[in-house]
């Protein structure tokens, strides 16, 4: 194989994204400034220093790594995911919040062990289906494996709970799974079977019936499960189609929920406008498209299934929580990536994105 220089647009566009980012999360962290200095500058360090530096330097590595290392040990990084993700349950070691228990403490450092898993599901089932290849289309080498493997990601993530890591998983797995060539029937039914799953999960589970219900009807509780949803839609309403100005938001001082994670986009809606928010979507947009390209054009299969699968997980993530904070769907709660708090989460898409860039160099 011929190595060239990494694809320059998927770069032009990964670095508009981090750039924007790192700008609006300075801005929407100004709504905790006003309540605490010491937590601004503690939320400051962690997605600058920790999320944005360690995470550059993660990148330069991975663009230097060969791809076909992370296919040699792609069984031995999901399972190192599944251990560390289920290690939160560990007394002493494991962190609690908000009645969710997803966190590993490591003295004054506390991450999401979820973030990895994400990656190393992504890398596993690429390996297999590169291996599986043609066989993919019989139920046993296709459908079967993926509801293996899901299976074992329910029961960690079920029990924190985290129900809107595992579809981020499920959809990105089915997505890799339809791109490699499994029938669509089996697809179709394996799709209505989860909904099913998830619809009965979601009936005896209180607060994901209360976000649905909420969904329904955002008007229904304006000072308890609607509230977050109401101040998101005061936000993008009171910033028009031009926006208040850039750091010129109001909502983010003590109105909108965690402005510099959960609610980014709304602060982004309000100081950038109707204009602004749409350029974001169309950066996502080109980002999944180049994406692909890069993926189609991949050496090899594992290459493109890798490849696809972190760009569909950073695009349906993305989207997801702009669904989310314009009420086109149920609140979730999942970050906006490359813009949110979480500097785990920045550090490890930004590794990521090493490795497309690497599997770039190696284009047809």
């Amino acid at each position: 194989m011929r190595e060239h220089k990494a694809d320059k647009f998927f770069f032009i566009v990964l670095f508009l994204l981090v750039f924007l980012g790192v700008a609006m999360f300075i801005s929407a962290s100004l709504g905790i400034l006003v309540k605490s200095k010491s937590t601004f500058y503690s939320v400051l360090f962690n997605q600058l220093v920790l999320g944005l530096g360690l995470g550059l330097l993660g990148m330069y590595f991975t663009t230097k790594i060969n791809y076909k290392f992370w296919r040699k040990y792609a069984f031995y990084i999901f399972l190192f995911s599944i251990i560390i993700t289920a290690a939160v349950f560990i007394p002493y070691f494991g962190w609690s919040h908000g009645g969710a228990t997803r966190w590993i403490k490591l003295g004054p450092i506390s991450f999401q062990p979820v973030e990895f898993l994400k990656f190393g599901f992504i890398i596993y089932f690429a390996a297999w289906l590169a291996w599986a290849k043609n066989k993919v289309q019989d139920f046993k080498f296709g459908i079967l494996p993926l509801f293996v493997m899901l299976s074992i990601i329910a029961l960690i993530l079920f029990k924190q709970p985290d129900t809107k890591s595992f579809i981020l998983i499920t959809l990105t797995g089915c997505s890799m799974l339809f791109i490699s060539g499994v029938p669509m029937k089996y697809l179709l039914g394996f799709g209505i079977c989860a909904i099913i799953a998830l619809s009965i999960f979601t009936a005896f589970t209180p607060y994901l019936k209360n976000r649905v219900k909420t969904f329904i009807d955002p008007s229904s509780d304006p000072r308890g499960s609607s509230y977050q949803i109401q101040q998101s839609l005061i936000a993008f309403g009171s910033g028009g189609v031009f926006g208040r100005g850039f750091g010129q938001s109001i909502q983010k001082f003590s109105y909108l929920p965690e402005p510099q994670g959960d609610s980014i986009f709304s602060v982004l809606g309000e100081e950038l406008g109707f204009v602004g928010a749409c350029g974001v979507i169309l950066l996502y947009l080109l980002f999944l498209l180049r994406g692909i390209q890069i993926a189609k054009n991949a050496p090899d299969l594992f290459g493109g299934l890798m490849v696809s699968g972190i760009v569909i997980l950073v695009v349906l993530q993305s989207f997801m929580h702009i669904a989310s904070t314009t009420g086109v769907f149920p609140l979730t709660g999942v970050p906006l990536v490359f813009m949110s708090h979480g500097g785990t989460s920045l550090m490890i898409y930004l590794a990521a994105m090493g490795i497309i860039l690497q599997i770039s160099k190696f284009n047809k």
